[in-house]
């Protein structure tokens, strides 16, 4: 089976470590696992395994990369921003690698440890399915995958991705989607600060796969000497020859907007998205005690 080649996630640290190294000292996470397929040669086909179908677009390396940079990060040798930044500590700079057995012994200790002292009974063997810290995808995304994949008609995708566009500054947007189209979708025209514009042509995808280079190429094929820039929006993910198709030198550039992505979008403009903040009284004791 295919998922038997996947590499463990202790087996990713070290790599994840190279990568960052490679990339400065810190990197996003799609930077860190484009940079880790590289160094680990993996192929096209493993990667795009994905983790959950039914509930989101991540793949099972980018899970399994998820739960090195827990346990790195609890064994002091990886810290986050509050922006999804991820870096290297002094100590990860010093030392360089890990051993990954005592990575896991340490994170088991430390753990256990704590355990003892909130009076759980949880076992270490049980942390990967309810620890705190998992990097689990949080509902509301998993929610959004199942709604744009499922949910919704593809008109009604299109929309969907209409309306995105124009909340991001598009103007003269429109869905021309047919059949023989090359697979565009659109086109609109995209403004930059009010001087500068470019003529943009879409495609959106709603898929639960990994979108190819192919895809890519076929895109690009339709939209020469028809626009500036191309766009592919899909609620799937992109292979990394796809990543590399659309970046390609000497060819018209195609922006990549996956699942993750677009689902930050959505939650930013709040389409269909909404934050709510819970109000939470809380009593001074010592402010009357000072009266």
């Amino acid at each position: 089976m295919l998922n038997n080649q996947i590499p463990t996630f202790y087996s990713l640290m070290n790599p994840l470590l190279k990568a960052l190294f490679q990339l400065g000292g810190s990197g996003s996470v799609d930077e860190i696992c484009e940079k880790v397929l590289e160094i680990e040669k993996i192929e096209e086909e493993i990667a795009s395994i994905l983790h959950s179908p039914e509930k989101s677009n991540q793949t099972e390396v980018a899970y399994r990369l998820a739960w090195a940079r827990t346990y790195l990060k609890k064994y002091g040798f990886l810290e986050n921003s509050s922006r999804g930044i991820w870096a290297l500590t002094s100590l990860a700079k010093k030392k360089k690698k890990v051993d990954p057995q005592d990575v896991l012994k340490k994170v088991k200790e430390d753990y256990e440890a704590g355990s003892r002292q909130k009076n759980r009974k949880q076992k270490y063997d049980q942390i990967e399915l309810n620890d705190s810290d998992a990097p689990e995808i949080e509902e509301w995304r998993e929610e959004i995958h199942h709604i744009l994949t499922r949910g919704i008609s593809p008109d009604a995708f299109e929309r969907l991705t209409q309306r995105l566009l124009r909340e991001s500054g598009f103007i003269q947007v429109e869905v021309t989607g047919r059949t023989g189209d090359g697979g565009i979708d659109g086109k609109g025209i995209a403004r930059i600060h009010g001087f500068m514009s470019f003529h943009v042509i879409f495609q959106c995808k709603r898929y639960q796969g990994s979108v190819s280079a192919g895809d890519i190429r076929d895109f690009r094929g339709a939209m020469v000497g028809r626009a500036d820039k191309g766009l592919f929006i899909t609620t799937g993910t992109f292979t990394p020859a796809a990543v590399k198709e659309a970046t390609r030198d000497g060819a018209p550039p195609i922006d990549l907007v996956d699942g993750e992505q677009l689902t930050e979008k959505l939650k930013e403009f709040q389409l269909g998205v909404r934050t709510e903040i819970v109000e939470k009284v809380v009593v001074d004791k010592n402010w009357f005690s000072n009266l």
